[in-house]
């Protein structure tokens, strides 16, 4: 075995001799010009990484059993946090860009036509694992105009295959004794009418109940939702199904049980990264804006107000957020029965 050196592990002559700055060719006098080249390699390094980490958490979800108390699903939870910390890295580095000046960039900004940020397609690519569809996006007939052929396969095979949105769903209709109605027998209804039957369906009856009475007035019309979002057929091929929605809802709902943390920090984490990848699609808009205000971009989008858009619609995870509008307080939660909690505790003997 041969000894391994820094310098050449790291490959730096290929990435120290990667920046070639069209001013320069042009013996035009453009500063910014390395400092817009470094950060955007960057990116696409960043992005190399977050492919790294989506696909090994893509391998464990598309497994037919996933054991919600396993390593497995540690290891998930693990690499779903790394994601959403590269992806604050991604936002803080737009304050470093950001220390060039309109002015500055305009030393160089033309002679990049047609090259955009918009042909960036390991970034489209990452949207489409993670369950952004064609069909929900902004500017669909656009978005893969400027990108070469195999890039373009290689998003529409993404497309087409289970996203990490659709391996969540699949996972949550698994949760385990939700279906076994011997569990919920001794679970205490107060509620003067049954609306589902029996089963896991007297907590959700009982459980609307409360909920409905912990809405003010202005928020009554949430309780006709409650149906619409927990009992009626619904298409699974972006939004969640009401099975899935369901067993989300029980995990934020309980997730002080042990057998519940790990499930709540997988959908906490949801929601950590579409507030991060939010928050860099507006952060890059602004920048734009500040840039080159209304101008098209060197791609030939509409700027800005493309960029915009995109943000406002490309919301991944959206339905795991609005769950939220039917928590109660802890204090009105329905106590569970005794084996149920058993069964989503520790086992500490017989």
């Amino acid at each position: 075995m041969t000894d391994v050196h820094y310098h050449d592990y790291l490959q730096l002559d290929k990435i120290l001799n990667a920046q070639e700055p069209e001013s320069a060719k042009h013996k035009i006098s453009a500063h910014d010009e390395m400092l817009f080249i470094v950060i955007h390699q960057t990116y696409e390094l960043w992005f190399k990484q977050l492919h790294h980490e989506a696909d090994s958490i893509l391998g464990i979800m598309r497994k037919p059993s996933l054991n919600d108390n396993s390593p497995e699903l540690q290891t998930v939870v693990h690499r779903m946090n790394r994601i959403a910390v590269i992806l604050r890295v991604l936002i803080h580095q737009i304050d470093i860009l950001e220390t060039m000046t309109p002015m500055d960039f305009l030393d160089f900004r033309d002679m990049l036509r047609p090259a955009s940020g918009f042909q960036s397609w390991q970034f489209k690519l990452l949207e489409a694992k993670l369950g952004l569809k064609f069909e929900y996006r902004h500017g669909k007939e656009y978005y893969t105009s400027q990108l070469k052929q195999q890039h373009i396969d290689l998003i529409k095979e993404a497309e087409s295959d289970q996203s990490f949105l659709q391996l969540v769903n699949d996972w949550l209709e698994r949760m385990p004794f939700f279906d076994d109605e011997d569990a919920w027998k001794d679970f205490p209804v107060h509620t003067a009418k049954i609306w589902y039957g029996a089963g896991e369906r007297i907590f959700w009856s009982e459980y609307k109940h409360r909920y409905g009475n912990s809405l003010a007035e202005a928020e009554k019309n949430n309780i006709e939702a409650f149906d619409e979002v927990f009992f009626q057929r619904r298409e699974t091929h972006y939004t969640l199904s009401a099975k899935a929605n369901r067993a989300a809802l029980f995990i934020m709902l309980y997730r002080g049980y042990p057998l519940l943390q790990l499930p709540f920090q997988v959908l906490n984490n949801l929601l950590e990264i579409d507030e991060q990848l939010s928050t860099w699609r507006h952060r890059h808009m602004n920048m734009v804006h500040r840039m080159i205000g209304t101008r098209i971009g060197t791609g030939g989008s509409s700027g800005k107000d493309y960029l915009k858009a995109a943000a406002d619609k490309h919301y991944i995870f959206k339905e795991i957020a609005q769950l939220t509008s039917f928590l109660i307080e802890r204090n009105k939660l329905p106590q569970l029965p005794k084996n149920i909690e058993k069964k989503l505790g520790f086992v500490v003997g017989d």
